[in-house]
């Protein structure tokens, strides 16, 4: 595919992030809305982005004026993560069938001790609660205006390591779009 393919409104799939729909292009990246994943920037020499579905915007309409190609649900899917983003909503988030109704038990290594049962659904949403907040720390580290950049970044990558931890309880998820990704898993 020829770079001139990835303007705004094409669909494209990315290895990892699966579908999605570029949202903006600059000389050295695209901005790409990956449903749950959210926004993304991809390397516009990155090698693994597939063109599924070609721009129905003309060149004029990229740049931002005109009439949009993009679908309603295409938009319905932008307008969801933006309110998601700003407006603290609560991500519907799906425990994997074989965990439902199911128990974990905490047995101690000392055999005088009881041991501890947990219904799974309730330690999962404790997880999912977790990555909701630190889902709006990164937002308020985004959007705050007195740190530098490198300070955000600084920051940012301190809450992908937190992600990194946690994704030991990715098996719990029932969707793998809404798995916790750390850095190894981010490089794209």
């Amino acid at each position: 595919m020829e770079s001139k393919d990835f303007k705004i409104g094409a669909k494209v799939e990315h290895p990892q992030f699966g579908a999605g729909i570029i949202t903006n292009v600059t000389l050295t990246s695209y901005t790409i809305y990956f449903g749950t994943k959210g926004d993304k920037s991809i390397a516009a020499g990155f090698q693994g982005l597939k063109l599924l579905a070609p721009s129905n915007l003309s060149d004029e309409d990229s740049g931002g004026s005109g009439s949009s190609g993009i679908s309603i649900q295409d938009l319905e899917k932008v307008f969801t993560n933006v309110l998601r983003r700003y407006a603290d909503f609560p991500e519907i988030v799906e425990l994997g069938d074989k965990w439902k109704k199911g128990m974990m038990i905490l047995k101690p290594g000392d055999p005088n001790l009881k041991p501890k049962e947990i219904p799974v659904e309730s330690f999962f949403h404790k997880i999912v609660m977790v990555r909701d907040r630190l889902r709006v720390l990164e937002q308020r580290i985004n959007s705050n205006d007195t740190l530098t950049d490198e300070e955000k970044v600084n920051l940012q990558q301190y809450i992908t390591r937190c992600y990194g931890s946690l994704t030991t309880f990715n098996v719990f998820f029932k969707h793998k779009q809404q798995y916790f990704v750390g850095e190894k898993g981010q490089t794209e």
